[in-house]
This record gives structure tokens, C-alpha cells and sequence, in this order.
């Protein structure tokens, strides 16, 4: 495949990978009366199926082997699961409780809580515009925490959680698929046990709302590997600053969707407290871009400095 047909194809999957993490708000009221952790419950015993079944038709096995040799990795992986669990149940949570600008909000401060988190866990050293975002971030969730008369606690726990799973990922260092496959391994059992158990308890309603509340239920499956598959084919065509940028597309459809479509109430105080948001990330977007240009330009440079003939001493 050509470099331009190659960028042109990461695009369109990073496109497609964050509007479906965009659009999921619209999905998840579709499997009431089930409750947020019913949801949650399915969505990790169907995943694991779509993901065991693509990883079967790719034939992408050896890594199992591996890993079961590495203690410190199962005990990582099991901690990632831990951790997107609760991100994923609480954002499932807050959607179907009408809190979807709120759980948006998570996802628009989640890079900073990452940049928060290098500094505080890895000893990374922040540039001044980085913190000064991180600076306005934080009056940002004082004047939300104003406004909504408590502090703006779905966000941050989303915030929080994602960016704790982000960092396990990195030192787990491995692909999406065989990443999601062995979360939800971890996950399976208990998972599968809840549902059972309120079955036995005549709660369950995967075969007690029709047909077509039950194909829903187990397509929770594929609304999770898809958007996670195109993720993976972006991410190894375009480049990182690009990646960055599309990461924005999920939240503001999000609060899209929350403003617009579910129609949840924005006073003043929280349009100030987004504003400071939006315009921390402005300035973060702005550096991030400045350094990439900056680094190609002296990888640029470098080849013609090495390639200049060395004049002869006098």
C-alpha cells in the first residue's frame, strides 16, 4: 500500500474509532430496563468472544505462551481489567442516569490527569504551557465543582481511571486485541457468574425483553472490539500528533449528544468551567504541535549537518 493511501486509511479508522467512542451514548439506553452493571456484565463476556473469535481468524496465538511466563504482566493485566471496569461501568452509569456532558467532561481533562500523572508517578518535567494548562484545568473543575454545587466527581473518577489504564497499558506494552482479549479473560468468570446468579434470581433480562433486547445485549460485544480494531489500524499510519488531535472527536461528540440530544441543562458557571477546559487544551494542543514541528525540523537538518563534507584543519 502506498504512503498516502496508508495515511489516508489511518485517518479514516481514526476517524471511524473515535466517532464510534463519540456515538456510544446513544447506544447504551437501548439495553434498559438492564441495569449499568448487567450492561457491564455482558459487555465483558460478549467482547471476549468477538475478540477471541478475530484473534482465532488471524491466527494470533503465540503471545498467550509468553505471557503466561511473565508473573508480572498477569498481575498488571489484571489490574488494567480492574481499572477499565470501573471506567467502563461508571460511564455506562452515568449515561443511562443522564450525566453524559458530565462523563464528556471526563474525557476533555483525561490527556492533562496523563500529563498530571507523568509527572507525579514517572518524574516526568513539564514545559511552562504544560503547566499552565494543567493550572487552568484545575480552576476549571473548581468553577464546575461551583456549579454543580459538588465537585464534578463522574468526570474525574473517568479522568482518573483512564488515564491510570492508559499508563498500566504503556508498561504492559502490548496490542489492543491480545490486550482486551486477556481483560476480559480476567473479567469472564465473575462476569459470567453475576449473570447467572440474576438469572437464578429472575432479574435478568437478556431473555425476558424479546428478541431484540437480547441481540442488543450480546452486540455490546462488538461495540466494544470495533472501535477498538480501527484504533489499532490508526495507530500504526498516522502519526502521534495526528492520533492526538482525533482524540478530541469522542468527548465533543459527547457533549454533543448531551447538550443537544439529550437535551441536560448547561447554566452559565458550567459553560465557564468547560471554556477553561477547552482552552487549556487549546494551549496544549498548540505546544504539542510546536514541539513535533520543531523535533522534524531537526531531524530534517541532521542529515544534511552529517552529510556536509568535513573542511580540513589549518
Amino acid at each position: 500500500m502506498k504512503p498516502r493511501t496508508e495515511q489516508r486509511t489511518g485517518l479514516l479508522s481514526g476517524f471511524a474509532a473515535y466517532g464510534l467512542w463519540g456515538l456510544v451514548p446513544l447506544f447504551w439506553p437501548l439495553l434498559e430496563p438492564a441495569g449499568a452493571i448487567e450492561i457491564l456484565a455482558h459487555r465483558m463476556v460478549w467482547s471476549l468472544a468477538v475478540v477471541g473469535i478475530a484473534l482465532l481468524a488471524l491466527r494470533r496465538w503465540g503471545w498467550i505462551r509468553g505471557l503466561l511466563r511473565q508473573p508480572r504482566k498477569l498481575v498488571l493485566t489484571t489490574l488494567a481489567a480492574s481499572v477499565i471496569t470501573v471506567n467502563w461501568g461508571l460511564y455506562i452509569w452515568s449515561v443511562n442516569s443522564g450525566h453524559v456532558v458530565e462523563a464528556s467532561l471526563g474525557y476533555f481533562i483525561n490527556p492533562l490527569v496523563s500529563i498530571a500523572i507523568g509527572v507525579l508517578v514517572l518524574g516526568e518535567r513539564l514545559r511552562r504551557v504544560q503547566w499552565a494548562a494543567v493550572g487552568i484545568t484545575v480552576v476549571a473543575v473548581l468553577v464546575l465543582a461551583v456549579g454543580y454545587g459538588r465537585p464534578p466527581w463522574i468526570s474525574l473518577i473517568l479522568a482518573f481511571s483512564f488515564a491510570t489504564y492508559g499508563l498500566i497499558k504503556k508498561k504492559l506494552n502490548m496490542g489492543g486485541l491480545e490486550s482486551l482479549a486477556v481483560e476480559t479473560a480476567v473479567l469472564f468468570l465473575p462476569a459470567l457468574g453475576y449473570l447467572l446468579w440474576l438469572g437464578t434470581q429472575g432479574r435478568s433480562t437478556f431473555a425476558s425483553q424479546g428478541a431484540g433486547h437480547t441481540v442488543l445485549l450480546a452486540a455490546t460485544g462488538l461495540v466494544t472490539a470495533i472501535p477498538l480494531v480501527c484504533f489499532g489500524a490508526a495507530a500504526i499510519r498516522v502519526p502521534l500528533s495526528t492520533l492526538g488531535l482525533l482524540q478530541y472527536l469522542a468527548p465533543v461528540f459527547q457533549f454533543g449528544l448531551g447538550v443537544l440530544y439529550f437535551h441536560e441543562a448547561m447554566p452559565p458557571e458550567r459553560w465557564a468551567g468547560f471554556a477553561l477546559v477547552w482552552a487549556a487544551l487549546a494551549l496544549l494542543t498548540w505546544e504539542a504541535l510546536r514541539t513535533a514541528r520543531r523535533s522534524r525540523v531537526r531531524l530534517e537538518v541532521a542529515p544534511v549537518a552529517v552529510a556536509a563534507p568535513a573542511r580540513e584543519p589549518a
